[in-house]
């Protein structure tokens, strides 16, 4: 009897990003020149789970919570993969291969030991699944000199090639990044994303986020704060840079608030909206970008999204109308990056994240 191999151009991405709001799956067919999505679906993540991965970020924690979160975060991208197979009606054996980012828990690429953290034990997942599993994607470019992120723009590049130059492509998910696809491609994380309006809004309103920047809408800029907040020597550093939760949080947020009383709680997030549009703004408009193409949860924040228009000289569109997801692009990313790593095809981010050469990236495991 023949033995049946997996699918040398089916894989799966899963993604789950700094906003902690979800984990996304991506099963893609994949080959040297196209990427495209078969199915998807975004998963809910446990709300036990989400506070305890953000206690463990700003609160010292003991080697074995670490080790058994790791565990824990592995056994539910395990459950969520085992249910994404059923749902689809997928076999395992069908896969070549799953992409797995795994959660980011700290990035600290600037100091002389470098690292950037990502949880969630591939060899669950590989026990669970049956199914290779291709992560640890960051630290190879980081031991090759780079920052480790952002990696979105060598999919980006691969995906929109046909666009032609000038061009420019932002995700907007906790942190917001920026790729710009020109004769050398370029991309940097410009700063926080969605993750401090999350955050106010959870703080003030006890809801995950604001649907359509309707609490931000029924606010007041507050322009001194805004300065306040843009001041930061982040926003004026030049690439190569890439950012995270360790730094956009909520004590980044308390110690510019200090300076000033009696804000509302809609002011504040109206001016976290603005913070948002305006460091992705003031980026873009550096650039001879003449079309940015949005994606992330970023681009479902109706108000967020007029004031992007309204701030950046290049035109604004959703990645969705060109065809491609903007809620799973992410995903489908680190579905590409398995295909790579599988194929042993090294990515070239030197121009991106400041890498002394192109890397193979992630480990195989399985």
């Amino acid at each position: 009897m023949k033995q049946s191999l997996p699918n040398p151009n089916k894989y799966i991405g899963v993604m789950s990003g700094t906003s902690l709001d979800g984990i996304d799956l991506a099963l893609c067919h994949i080959d040297h020149a196209t990427c495209s999505l078969i199915q998807a679906k975004e998963y809910p993540f446990p709300t036990p789970l989400k506070e305890e991965i953000l206690h463990s970020i700003h609160t010292k924690q003991s080697i074995q919570k670490f080790g058994e979160l790791d565990t824990k975060l592995g056994l539910l991208y395990a459950e969520v993969i085992v249910k994404f197979l059923q749902e689809f009606q997928l076999q395992s054996k069908h896969i070549t291969a799953i992409g797995l980012h795994g959660q980011t828990l700290w990035h600290e690429p600037n100091t002389p030991f470098a690292f950037s953290m990502q949880l969630g034990d591939p060899n669950v997942v590989v026990a669970k699944t049956n199914i290779k599993t291709i992560t640890d994607f960051r630290r190879m470019d980081i031991a090759n000199g780079g920052q480790g992120a952002p990696f979105a723009p060598a999919f980006h590049q691969f995906l929109f090639q046909d666009l032609g130059k000038n061009v420019a492509v932002v995700n907007i998910g906790g942190m917001a990044n920026i790729t710009l696809l020109n004769e050398q491609l370029q991309g940097w994380d410009s700063g926080c994303g969605n993750v401090l309006l999350d955050s106010w809004m959870m703080q003030t309103q006890g809801k995950t986020y604001d649907k359509e920047g309707n609490f931000a809408k029924s606010g007041t800029l507050h322009e001194p704060l805004l300065h306040k907040f843009l001041e930061d020597t982040y926003f004026s550093q030049t690439p190569p840079k890439s950012t995270g939760r360790e730094y956009f949080n909520d004590a980044w947020l308390e110690k510019h608030l200090h300076s000033f009383a009696n804000i509302s709680g809609a002011d504040i997030q109206r001016t976290l909206l603005e913070l948002t549009a305006q460091s992705i703004a003031n980026d873009l408009n550096k650039t001879p970008a003449k079309q940015c193409i949005l994606c992330g949860g970023g681009a479902k924040n109706s108000f967020l999204l007029q004031r992007l228009q309204t701030l950046t000289n290049a035109e604004v569109i959703i990645s969705d109308t060109l065809g491609i997801s903007g809620d799973f692009l992410e995903a489908m990313a680190f579905a590409w990056f398995a295909y790579k790593r599988i194929h042993n095809e090294a990515v070239d981010l030197c121009s991106v994240t400041g890498a002394k050469k192109a890397s193979l990236l992630g480990g195989i495991y399985g």
